[in-house]
């Protein structure tokens, strides 16, 4: 009797047991952690405020954390490996392309892995994201609504598993990030909710009624995106194992430059480049794919032809004297050495083309199986920082028609990506200023450390840089010692028992107001290359907040004011016809004692005071805000030279000076 008892109620309680997990079912997200098991991690359940929000759901949980080697009594100090999972979901009425996700991380995280995204600015992983980031989708860029897939959850929604370290949080503290939010233009996102658990969050971002979107050309992919320097990824062919692919690289930036440009990517999916034309990878070497995967799929190839099997490959320009070789060359804007330049200088100089043929494993073997690589990173000598954000799908780039007709063909598909300058952080400049006044004999010389240092311990990095006399901007750094120790103690300033360190800029450049008048006012500009390699095609440009449109003319350079719309306030200085080297470092007259002596070039520029009132030139009004060199954006010092009536100026004489440049004008003319 006890059985009959007992067994309805076990049949009873486990069929409730079934009806309760069936029922937590309906709030599972999907398109979560594999079902395989291992370090996967859990499914996140979906609130209930996600069935009333018509538009783009997103979340973010905090799993777990463990405490990380080594281990500290400084709690700000130890590190935590720690456990998350961001959603997308659209739950709207409009498919969303290219999502983009933001996570307002705020305890010096370093993110080692997200599975499906990449990081818009091209970092690799692990990268720090301590100030926050912002994820792309890799391969799942787009998510449907649910009307065009039945409520499909893997076309809807894209699972973001996070690993990764974080620092500064207590023992029983919950690290979430600051807030969470859409990326994507035309979309309004309040401040994200949390749950009482304080481990989860959740923000639902609805389309921005006030937001104008541009009337979309009928395509079903993104728009071309604007940018300082442009790259495409056209496929030209596609067959069912490789396809041949051109890469384009635009420069739009007025300012923006290349010089021996390297690009480097990488390979997500075993492709490997067979043959190039108008370009070559620095590494040409087959063993990576005969002992991969390459080599066990492709058994009958012959590899010792491949050009490149590196997942990480390195691309640079060929030299001019390819550019008609018939196998490597023969290819409209390849083959420049690398040199990519402003538009306004020589448009035919502002653009690069290679192409490659490249070679793909299963199961992409469809020949519309087509993947561009991530991770895009390109820079140059002395140039500018770029940036570059993850390749999105545009239209397909049109050519016009090879044989010569009045046709265009098009390319099978096309990926853009594009890379922004950056402002270099301080001490990591590649070049400098210095600033003197006809008023001031002293010179204020490029920041200590301005483009980084290398031996710290026999100098002083933090410490400011002593004041110079004229003539040592023309002797290398190693021998102003000296000469700034001797003006030092003629100007009665306290020499630190520990000197300086040098700048170690490879390009520095000297800005002296020479005149000052009524109606107008002169500078003089100088620049020094340090380096043993001249510049070739060289330009600079200043920008002056308040002075720029009284420019008037440049005697020995090229010039030219830039206009509002590019860049404010800004004036172009590149070499005459002849004078286009900016040569370099060379010895002394006798290399025993003599320094080596800079390359360099030299000019006056008038300015105007027409029309120009509260100009005030010794205040400041003189002195450029920021200074480009290539397209490098130069270390500027913190001050500027004062006259006589300030209470801690230095001796007016402007003799030197005056000496010093006119025996530099002198040397630069008889040379």
């Amino acid at each position: 009797m006890p059985c009959l008892i007992h067994t309805p109620f076990l049949l009873t309680f486990v069929l409730l047991s079934h009806l309760q997990l069936c029922f937590s079912q309906d709030y599972i997200i999907g398109g979560g952690a594999s079902d395989g098991g291992g370090d996967s991690l859990p499914e996140a359940e979906a609130p209930p405020e996600q069935n009333e929000c018509n538009g783009i759901f997103l979340t973010y949980t905090f799993f777990s954390r463990e405490k990380e080697f080594p281990h500290v009594k400084n709690a700000s100090a130890q590190a935590w490996a720690f456990r998350a999972q961001a959603t997308l979901l659209n739950a709207g009425t409009t498919e969303l392309e290219g999502w983009k996700m933001y996570i307002g991380f705020q305890h010096r995280e370093i993110l080692v892995s997200a599975s499906g995204a990449v990081l818009v600015d091209g970092s690799d992983f692990p990268a720090d994201v301590g100030k926050g980031v912002i994820l792309a989708g890799y391969t799942q860029t787009d998510l449907k609504t649910a009307i065009e897939t039945a409520g499909d959850y893997n076309q809807m929604q894209m699972t973001i598993d996070i690993t990764g370290t974080q620092f500064g949080v207590k023992k029983n503290g919950i690290p979430m990030p600051k807030t969470i939010g859409l990326e994507n233009e035309g979309f309004k996102c309040p401040q994200p909710r949390r749950h009482r658990s304080k481990s989860y969050m959740h923000i639902c971002c609805k389309k921005d009624p006030k937001f104008k979107e541009k009337p979309p050309k009928k395509t079903k992919f993104l728009p071309r995106q604007n940018g300082d320097l442009s790259l495409t990824y056209d496929v030209l062919q596609a067959y069912g194992n490789n396809y041949l692919a051109q890469v384009s690289i635009d420069n739009n930036n007025p300012l923006g430059r290349l010089d021996h440009w390297n690009l480097t990517w990488e390979w997500m999916r075993g492709e490997f480049i067979s043959t190039m034309r108008g370009a070559y990878t620095h590494r040409t070497d087959s063993s990576d794919c005969i002992f991969g995967p390459q080599g066990q799929y492709y058994q009958d190839f012959d590899f010792s032809q491949v050009m490149n099997c590196e997942k990480n490959p390195i691309i640079a320009d060929l030299p001019s004297d390819r550019a008609n070789d018939s196998k490597v060359g023969k290819l409209p804007f390849c083959c420049k050495n690398g040199t990519i330049l402003p538009s306004l200088m020589d448009q035919s100089k502002a653009r690069s083309i290679f192409q490659l043929q490249v070679y793909k494993l299963p199961p992409d073997f469809n020949r519309t199986a087509l993947y561009p690589p991530q991770k895009w990173k390109i820079n140059g000598i002395l140039n500018p920082n770029y940036k570059c954000g993850a390749p999105i799908r545009v239209e397909p780039t049109e050519f016009p028609d090879s044989t010569g007709l009045q046709a265009i063909t098009t390319a099978i598909a096309s990926w853009q990506v594009v890379c922004n300058i950056t402002a270099p952080k301080p001490k990591q400049s590649r070049c400098c200023v210095s600033f003197s006044a006809y008023y001031n004999d002293s010179v204020i010389p490029c920041n200590t450390c301005a483009c980084g240092c290398d031996e710290p311990q026999t100098c002083n990095p933090n410490s400011s840089p002593l004041l110079l006399p004229p003539e040592a901007l023309l002797v290398p750094f190693d021998n102003r010692t000296i000469k700034a120790k001797a003006w030092a103690k003629i100007k009665h300033l306290p020499i630190p028992k520990k000197l300086p360190c040098p700048d170690n800029c490879g390009v520095s450049l000297n800005w002296h107001i020479n005149s000052d008048y009524s109606s107008g006012w002169t500078a003089r500009i100088t620049l020094f290359n340090w380096e043993e390699y001249p510049f070739e095609d060289w330009f600079a440009a200043v920008q002056l907040d308040k002075a720029a449109k009284g420019y008037e003319n440049v005697y020995s350079f090229n010039g030219t004011k830039l206009p509002l719309d590019m860049i404010k306030n800004t004036i172009f200085f590149q070499g005459l016809e002849g004078l286009n080297y900016l040569m370099g470092e060379t010895n002394g007259t006798d290399p025993k004692f003599d320094p080596r002596v800079p390359g360099k070039q030299q000019s006056v520029i008038s300015f105007t005071k027409k029309n120009m009132r509260n100009l005030n030139i010794r205040e400041g009004d003189g002195f450029p805000s920021k200074v480009y060199f290539n397209g490098e954006e130069c270390a500027i010092p913190p001050h500027i030279p004062l006259g006589n009536d300030a209470a801690h100026s230095l001796q007016v004489s402007s003799g030197p000076l005056t000496l010093l440049l006119t025996a530099v004008a002198f040397f630069i003319a008889i040379n």
